[in-house]
């Protein structure tokens, strides 16, 4: 059973005033947490963001810009990650997003 991958209205926006390379990433990025879950070990600095419940994050392009995804799960026996944030690492406030 795969994953069910929801955007906050806000990362709609977000995603599509992302360089066309970027929204490539989050695609993939997507698919991957749809087959394989919350746990995208197979992207640059993926992590849990401490002190936050079932919070993670990772990079999408590393260099400057750098751009990062943060989602969370909501359900896990009903398998739901939202996507919180998706944008530059300048941009992000880790504490508000999650």
């Amino acid at each position: 059973m795969t994953w069910d991958v929801r955007f906050r209205r806000k990362v709609v926006k977000q995603i599509r005033e992302l360089p066309e390379s970027m929204q490539m990433a989050v695609k993939f990025l997507v698919r991957d947490l749809q087959l394989n879950g919350p746990m995208a070990r197979n992207w640059p600095y993926f992590g849990k963001l401490h002190g936050r419940e079932d919070c993670y994050h990772c990079h999408l392009k590393k260099g400057r810009p750098t751009y990062v995804a943060v989602w969370q799960v909501l359900d896990k026996d009903t398998k739901v990650i939202e996507v919180k944030y998706v944008g530059t690492h300048e941009g992000a406030d880790y504490r508000r997003v999650c």
